[in-house]
């Protein structure tokens, strides 16, 4: 498996990503030390800081030097994806995240509202400054993240849940964050508005094929590797591509149909990841997902042109792919 931010390949990127560290930890001081250390939790924690690795990238692609707006701008964008985790972790009672206690588990729910609530606040005040259009933007976002999470509650233990009401849920959930992570570095980098359109397509199709690679690991990954038993989606109620694809296979499909709609107990979990994995579920979800990468690399066509920075772009442009590259099927 593979780390997605080091397909970005940028050698210009990692001090940029080191202020943006420096800067995020900077965000979650408070005068209280126990809500410092909350809200710092996760922070410390590490993590990929893949949304703000993207507002750099995409200000880099269109040439632009990285000055604090950008850094700020990468920051508040993983203030939210935080924020999210928090709350994400309350909802699915999760006992770990990043491999160390969530917050749920150590202080309780109700903190871990609260945290999550703060680092939301955090990254709108850092918005506002960044200006209006940035401060919009990133509220419609987060409105689409709570709707996406919505959706997918309510399609929970559902056999029946269709392609169209996924995609409904990936777009809102996890595509409309990287799509803003893209557009906040474009218009802090004060690129042409074209170019900003163009970054802003290009992280909606890269979320989406994000999430389907994501949801694809969760059924080909070993436990070790994810640090959750493979298949965990399932047995939370959420039916992503691959088991709705395998649903629709003859014979196979009633099988698993008759697994689902209820909470699975490891036995059962693993039968139906037997089911979903002897189809060409898995197989047919990859090109699914490869659409979208592809998608997401022709966007950025706005943003080529004679003297462009090729290796920004080009990092940009074979991110999506390199993901299911380097996706172990067994």
């Amino acid at each position: 498996m593979v780390n997605a931010l080091e397909q970005l390949r940028l050698p210009a990127i990692d001090g940029h990503l080191e202020a943006v560290e420096g800067a995020l930890r900077e965000a979650v001081r408070t005068d209280d030390p126990f809500l410092t250390e909350v809200a710092g939790h996760l922070v410390h924690a590490g993590g990929k800081r893949l949304r703000p690795a993207l507002t750099v990238a995409s200000a880099l692609a269109g040439g632009a030097e990285i000055d604090a707006s950008v850094v700020q701008g990468g920051v508040s964008v993983e203030l939210v994806h935080l924020g999210s985790l928090y709350h994400d972790d309350v909802i699915d009672q999760a006992d770990s995240r990043h491999r160390v206690d969530s917050v749920n588990a150590r202080w309780g729910n109700l903190v871990a509202i609260l945290a999550g609530d703060f680092l939301l606040a955090r990254a709108s005040e850092i918005a506002a400054r960044l200006g209006t259009e940035i401060a919009e933007l990133l509220a419609t976002t987060i409105g689409a993240l709570c709707a996406g999470e919505v959706a997918q509650l309510q399609a929970a233990f559902d056999p029946g849940r269709s392609e169209a009401a996924y995609l409904r849920a990936v777009e809102g959930k996890t595509a409309s964050l990287f799509s803003a992570s893209c557009r906040i570095g474009g218009l802090v980098a004060g690129l042409p508005r074209d170019q900003v359109d163009a970054l802003t397509g290009y992280g909606k199709a890269l979320g989406v094929a994000f999430q389907i690679w994501d949801d694809i690991r969760d059924l080909v990954g070993t436990d070790d590797l994810l640090g959750k038993p493979a298949g965990h989606d399932m047995v939370e109620g959420t039916y992503t591509l691959p088991v709705i694809r395998a649903l629709a296979r003859p014979g196979v499909g009633d099988d698993l149909r008759c697994l689902l709609g209820h909470a699975l107990d490891p036995p059962s979990r693993d039968k139906a990841r037997d089911l979903i994995l002897s189809t060409d579920a898995v197989a047919s979800a990859t090109v699914e997902g490869r659409r979208w990468a592809e998608r997401a690399a022709a966007a950025l066509g706005p943003l080529r042109s004679p003297g462009s920075p090729a290796e920004a772009l080009d990092g940009l442009a074979g991110l999506g792919a390199s993901l299911f590259d380097h996706l172990d099927l067994g």
